[in-house]
């Protein structure tokens, strides 16, 4: 049976990476993703978990040998942050136009300069387009779960895609929550064995990732987008097992508290408890406010998002990074395309908050409805919003 412990995030996750079998895991350690990886590091060498563990001496390194793992077959995971996600980018792409079903957990910190250890977004944002199904969590629930169910979407035929969980540094990697852990027993009769799409076999040789000219190179990039568009349909097949097996429902779009909401707050991560604080506070206050939190970014979950935020008249997004240059954050982007077609639109406001871990309280999500409710038009919306206690 399946037990509720206390232990931080970050353990936790490693845990999770040891009951789905893991066969390699290869990373480099880089803060705030590190008690992951020096987790497992025990848990390998104490021979807990029967796996091969690759120190590497950089995250280039690191995510090039879980290419060449999961190209042979093994079941492999690696763990990243800020600075070490960026120096995997262009490994990144190839991963996925590989098809090669690696799972990374993502400790998401601010990109430097200054030096910033601390969490918001900018890490994985400039990552959105590499062709990853990515998922963010709010707790410590939520990535000991992802990380089991990515193994199984990423490892389904039908996907074949490397997945990202992303977690918000230090203030969810290193959080001690009470988390319900599962037995290997559980976790195996969830998730079967490994049926690798290729593997390395010295009698039966062939090349990976080859010359690919015109004539073939655009009909690569169609089949690996229609399998990221697909990767929504079979989560939900996975989601609804993990429910049925274990009590806990998932979904691409999580409500709360948006049947009659005028307004909606959007969230993503860790921040999204604090959020649902705010809209308590302001119901009481006879105030029609709701929140959507974002658990699956990549692909987007249009559909999802439309039925989530059906009604409002007002959406006020919390965007953890800083588009330079842009006239909106990456999120809000999103939506604002998202919505373009459609033939009625929210009024869709911008706040960008949070950036190097600085404080997201109840009084952001106040000012954030009270800015929307004020302004006239969304195009004054791109605010750095910063919002102390009183």
């Amino acid at each position: 049976m399946s037990k509720r412990v206390g232990i931080e995030v970050s353990l936790a996750a490693a845990e999770a990476v040891g009951l789905a079998n893991v066969d390699v895991v290869a990373a480099y350690p880089i803060t705030p993703q590190t008690h992951i990886v020096e987790y497992l590091a025990d848990l390998v060498a104490e021979g807990k978990y029967d796996a091969e563990y690759v120190p590497v001496e950089s995250e280039h390194s690191a995510i090039s040998a879980c290419v060449g793992s999961s190209a042979a077959g093994a079941r492999t995971f690696t763990a990243t942050a800020s600075q070490g996600l960026a120096l995997m980018h262009e490994i990144l792409f190839i991963a996925s136009s590989l098809r090669l079903p690696i799972i990374m957990a993502v400790a998401n910190r601010a990109i430097s300069t200054p030096i910033n250890i601390w969490a918001d977004h900018s890490d994985i944002m400039p990552q959105r387009d590499t062709g990853w199904v990515q998922l963010f969590a709010e707790n410590g629930q939520d990535v000991f779960d992802l990380i089991i169910q990515s193994f199984r979407l990423a490892e389904d035929h039908r996907i074949l895609l490397p997945v990202m969980i992303n977690m918000d540094g230090f203030s969810l990697s290193h959080v001690v929550e009470p988390i319900t852990v599962l037995e290997p027993d559980e976790v195996s009769r969830f998730l079967p064995p490994m049926t690798p799409f290729r593997m390395l076999d010295t009698e039966h040789p062939r090349t990976i990732g080859a010359f690919g000219a015109q004539d073939v190179y655009t009909e690569v990039k169609k089949q690996q987008e229609e399998a990221l568009r697909d990767a929504e349909t079979v989560l939900e097949e996975i989601w609804e097992d993990y429910e049925q097996q274990f009590g806990r429902r998932y979904q691409a779009v999580e409500t709360y508290a948006t049947d009659d909401a005028e307004v909606i707050l959007v969230t993503m991560g860790a921040v999204s408890g604090t959020a649902r604080v705010a809209v308590d506070e302001m119901r009481d206050q006879g105030m029609k406010v709701g929140l959507a939190r974002i658990r699956l970014w990549r692909p987007f979950p249009d559909k999802a998002f439309f039925k989530a935020v059906q009604g409002a008249k007002v959406i006020a997004v919390l965007d953890r990074m800083l588009s330079p240059g842009s006239h909106a954050g990456p999120v809000a982007m999103e939506l604002r395309s998202a919505f373009y077609l459609q033939p009625e639109k929210p009024a869709i406001f911008d706040f960008v908050a949070g950036l190097g871990g600085r404080e997201i309280n109840r009084n952001t999500f106040w000012e954030m409805v009270t800015r929307s409710l004020d302004q006239k038009s969304p195009s004054e919306s791109y605010t750095l919003l910063d919002v102390r206690l009183s």
